[in-house]
């Protein structure tokens, strides 16, 4: 039984997992705090601070009661921000990177494989010859 704990574990697929979510989690911390910390106070400057959570749908003249949208419009703008963020610093950027790479490896052809140097070296050296 433990033979097999230890199998999986050690199993290349559950390390790379490991991996990507301790890396998620700390791209995810990045991200978070560019938008908390720069993006949002941008939009702050130009047209205020961004919360709606006094927004509440059917609330009574004081603001109890009701439905509270306020919360939810707050995670959905903060969602659109990082999505955007992600799109626009990491992956538009990223995209443009890898498009450079292939112009480059597309301008080098590879060399021919060896067994075609040799037929050609053997053709050239036939053609020398006069029968």
């Amino acid at each position: 039984m433990l033979r097999g704990f230890r199998d999986f574990i050690f199993r290349g697929n559950v390390v790379d997992l490991a991996v990507a979510v301790v890396i998620g989690a700390a791209f995810g911390a990045v991200v978070d705090s560019m938008v908390k910390d720069i993006i949002t106070p941008i939009i702050g400057l130009i047209g205020g601070q961004p919360d709606f959570s006094a927004i509440r749908i059917g609330a009574n003249a004081q603001g109890q009661g009701g439905i509270a949208i306020g919360n939810f419009l707050n995670a959905l703008l903060s969602f659109l921000i990082k999505a955007a963020v992600i799109y626009f610093v990491i992956v538009q950027p990223m995209k443009r990177v890898m498009e450079m790479m292939k112009r480059n490896e597309a301008s080098t052809p590879p060399p021919p494989p060896e067994d075609i140097v040799l037929l050609r070296e053997i053709r050239d050296a036939l053609k020398g010859r006069n029968p």
